[in-house]
């Protein structure tokens, strides 16, 4: 049934702070924000929460009939894992309902990829968290930044240009349709409507 492929448990990894706001690393938290706005606006019914408890600003609300939960870890990207693990026992969240939202240097900029399992690619913040969560098999959606220029370190910590920011901007807006079709619908749906560009 469709119900139980739902995501409930919406994470998008970054880094805290003004100073990372706006560089590649941090698309993940733009997503989160951006899909909060758009709950906003519709028929979802948002109550922001923060708890320190679990290192993670909290957004709960209810769409489609689902109890939806969107988190920013606040453990800095490297040690995501920490955050996510306490959030998926706290609120007894199956694995196929978590969804990790989150940069990669492996794809172009505009690129989005929904995957039901992998590897952590060389990312670290997924590294932590399949650390913690003792498996790779959870869905995840993969956002393009391009190819390093320069150390992947102070790559991942710039900001987009120019060009690119109008790039990733419309990126990010249809990561919010994919994870919208992942509740909505499931996620072999939105692997097969969103992983072609």
């Amino acid at each position: 049934m469709k119900h139980e492929q739902k995501v409930k448990l919406i994470v998008g990894l970054g880094n805290p702070g003004a100073r990372y706001a706006h560089t590649k690393h941090n698309v993940g938290f733009r997503v989160i924000d951006t899909l909060y706005e758009a709950f906003c606006q519709r028929d979802a019914q948002p109550r922001p929460t923060h708890t320190s408890i679990y290192n993670s600003l909290l957004i709960q609300t209810t769409w489609h009939d689902t109890s939806i939960i969107l988190a920013k870890p606040m453990t800095y990207m490297n040690n995501s894992g920490a955050a996510v693990a306490a959030l998926v026992r706290r609120f007894e969240i199956p694995l196929p309902e978590l969804c990790i939202v989150y940069d990669d240097v492996h794809l172009d900029i505009g690129v989005l990829r929904i995957r039901q399992k992998g590897s952590d690619g060389g990312q670290k913040g997924m590294k932590s968290i399949i650390h913690h969560l003792g498996t790779p098999v959870f869905p995840r959606l993969r956002i393009g930044i391009g190819e390093p220029v320069g150390t992947l370190v102070d790559y991942v910590l710039t900001e987009f240009s120019e060009d690119e920011e109008i790039e990733i901007a419309q990126t990010i807006d249809r990561a919010v349709d994919a994870l919208e079709t992942l509740i909505r619908d499931d996620i072999l749906t939105a692997m097969n409507k969103f992983n072609n560009r």
